[in-house]
């Protein structure tokens, strides 16, 4: 019987796939925004190629999983039931934070409207965009597979700091579109790296408590979608997601701990020791 080899590095090779996939798809946007296409072409082509890793990890599939069904791997991401309490909590989080960023940009700002949006149009289509480019494009791979297939030899603290890390450095092609350049895109990236990584650790602590790809994809979306909503510079807009985002994700490493300093070994460890005398 031949039997499909897997792959020996498969979280490797999903990042490195996603990066190849993404980079001929992002010049692709930008060529249709300098021929000044049609905006709704924009969208829809920089929807198209937000979804690379999800391109890459379906590429990758029978590889990484031979004799299984992607369509089932997608489901079962999706299986468990939701809790209200995660959910909610989670909202609550970054509606707290997106309220105190709106507080402190409106306190220095000159502007006179705090939001990009006007219409209740325009703010639903701004919604569902944000949701079809970053987080249904994006969650099924990097933290369906990627950060899942990481836990099983790390802790979930530290796969989230390395597939935070290559998450931010996917979006590189992006930092160099922004027009910054000398030490305000230096505090770019590194504001931006900090905000990823500190929201993957904190996504990734909600969704081992529930276990259900909706949570990060929640988290996502109103991550992106807040922030574009605030009509603030650019640098402190990242720069306050940076600073909230990290404080929420110490204050989840010293509540609860066991969702994200520990994998399943080191709570079973954990767990041996309460009993022993």
């Amino acid at each position: 019987m031949n039997r499909e080899k897997k792959l020996k590095k498969p979280v490797a090779s999903f990042i490195l796939l996603t990066n190849i996939i993404f980079l001929p798809l992002f010049c692709l946007v930008g060529v249709i925004s300098m021929l000044g296409f049609p905006k709704w072409i924009f969208d829809v082509m920089l929807c198209i190629s937000a979804w690379s890793s999800t391109f890459a990890f379906a590429l990758l599939f029978k590889k990484i999983y031979p004799g299984q069904s992607l369509i089932q791997f997608v489901k079962d991401k999706f299986n468990n039931r939701l809790k209200l309490s995660v959910i909610l909590t989670a909202m609550l989080i970054q509606t707290f934070i997106f309220l105190m960023i709106m507080f402190l940009v409106a306190k220095n700002s000159e502007v006179d409207s705090i939001f990009t949006i006007s219409s209740w149009g325009m703010l639903i289509y701004f919604f569902i965009k944000n949701l079809l480019a970053g987080p249904l494009g994006e969650e099924i791979g990097w933290r369906g597979f990627a950060q899942i297939e990481l836990q099983k030899k790390h802790s979930p603290l530290k796969a989230s700091i390395i597939i935070g890390f290559w998450w931010g450095m996917w979006h590189l092609p992006i930092w160099f579109t922004t027009g910054l350049v000398g030490i305000d895109l230096i505090k770019y990236i590194l504001f931006f790296m900090i905000a990823i990584i500190s929201i993957k650790i904190v996504m990734t602590a909600f969704y081992n408590l529930n276990q259900n790809l909706i949570v990060p994809i929640i988290f996502h979306q109103f991550f992106n979608f807040f922030l574009g909503l605030i009509n603030g510079k650019l640098i402190d807009l990242l720069m306050y997601n940076a600073i909230f985002y990290f404080i929420v994700a110490v204050l989840i490493i010293i509540i609860n701990p066991k969702n994200v300093l520990y994998g399943k070994e080191d709570t079973n460890v954990i767990h041996a020791k309460q009993y022993m005398v």
